[in-house]
């Protein structure tokens, strides 16, 4: 099991987008647990169900929330404390320094854009299911793709255990997340409630969009 603490790699700017979506994941989710319907009721409300979206129509007739619309909803709905601090932990230590690269109204569009592909990744791999798919994991995914084509000499200090086992080493951000992005492929197929191909859409949507960054800005220096 590893475990990112925190990257060596500095930014210039504040991170204020980063910020205010965590801040907003955190108050969606205490909402979702104050609420008097609960948890799982907000769950199945605004969660991204595959089934609905394939077939344009909600399971649910009493829920006035148009299917499409749970492809943005469901970014910002967690179904449990450590999911949502797992995910956090992510978009803290890597979401900062692609905002700092991007600036702040185009990482707010890289990560939607990011979380609409991890989402339809899913759907199109679970075209029927009927369970609903929650979380900003997708979005995040598309930052780490993101990371790790911008600085992948960047030093993670990550948390290494196995049973007795336990150290903190500096590992480069092109290793962690290539490691990373293996383990999800490892994983296809064993289910357990973790959309895979949601992640692995979701990283190559944030390595597809950063490189057209990355072209786009040779250019304009080429021609200036």
């Amino acid at each position: 099991m590893f475990i990112p603490l925190k990257d060596e790699n500095p930014t210039r700017h504040f991170p204020i987008v980063t910020i205010l979506i965590i801040a907003l994941n955190i108050a969606i989710f205490l909402w979702q647990i104050l609420s008097p319907v609960g948890l799982e009721a907000h769950i199945l409300r605004l969660g991204t169900i595959p089934y609905e979206i394939t077939h344009f129509r909600s399971l649910d007739p009493a829920v006035r929330i148009p299917p499409w619309i749970t492809l943005l909803t469901a970014m910002f709905v967690h179904g449990s404390w450590l999911h949502l601090f797992g995910n956090m932990l992510y978009l803290w230590i890597f979401g900062n320094n692609v905002e700092d690269f991007l600036g702040p109204i185009r990482f707010v569009l890289f990560y939607l854009i990011c979380g609409l592909v991890a989402s339809l990744s899913h759907i199109i791999t679970h075209p029927m299911s009927k369970i609903p798919m929650v979380g900003a994991s997708g979005a995040i995914a598309g930052v780490l793709g993101a990371y790790f084509l911008l600085y992948p000499g960047a030093r993670v200090l990550t948390l290494l255990f196995f049973f007795f086992f336990i150290r903190i080493i500096a590992i480069p951000a092109g290793f962690f997340l290539s490691f990373w992005f293996l383990m999800q492929i490892l994983n296809l197929g064993l289910g357990g409630g973790v959309a895979w191909y949601a992640h692995i859409g979701g990283f190559v949507a944030g390595v597809l969009l950063i490189k057209g960054q990355l072209k786009r800005r040779m250019r304009y220096y080429r021609w200036v």
